[in-house]
C-alpha cells in the first residue's frame, strides 16, 4: 500500500532517538517522527513522550523522491483547545476584587513572617 500525502495511519514505534521517533506504517514502510512533531508542547526528551512498540496514530506530512517519510503526530491527532473560545471577560469590578483578596492575603502573610521574628512587634526585653 503506498503512502499518501495528508492521510492519517496507525503504526507502531521502531526506534527512538534524540531527533525523533521512527514510526513502522501499515505495509512495512517506516517513517519519522521528527522531534517537532511529537507534541504541541516543547519536547526536550522523545522518551518522556514515546515508548518503542506504541501504537500512534501519525498523519504523513512528507515524502520526498527518495522514499523518505515524515510524519507528524500532533497534526493526526489536533488538540481540543485548537478551536478558539470565546474567553468570558471578567468584569473590572470582579478583577479589582480578586486583586485585593490577594493582596490581602499576601499582606497576612508578610505579616505573620515578621511577627514570629526575633525582635518584631511585641516583643519584650
Amino acid at each position: 500500500m503506498p503512502i499518501e500525502l495528508g492521510s492519517v495511519v496507525e503504526g507502531t514505534v521502531t526506534g527512538i532517538t534524540n531527533f525523533g521517533a521512527f514510526i513502522e506504517l501499515p505495509g512495512g514502510e517506516t517513517g519519522l517522527v521528527h522531534i517537532s512533531e511529537i507534541a504541541e508542547v516543547y519536547v526536550k526528551d522523545v522518551n518522556d513522550f514515546l515508548k518503542t512498540s506504541d501504537k500512534v496514530k501519525v498523519k504523513v506530512i512528507s515524502v520526498d523522491p527518495k522514499g523518505k517519510v515524515g510524519l507528524s503526530i500532533k497534526k493526526a491527532n489536533p488538540a481540543p483547545n485548537r478551536v478558539p473560545k470565546k474567553k468570558i471577560q471578567a468584569s473590572f469590578e470582579d478583577k479589582l476584587a480578586k486583586f485585593l483578596k490577594e493582596s490581602e492575603e499576601r499582606q497576612q502573610v508578610l505579616k505573620r513572617g515578621n511577627e514570629s521574628k526575633r525582635g518584631g512587634r511585641g516583643s519584650c526585653r
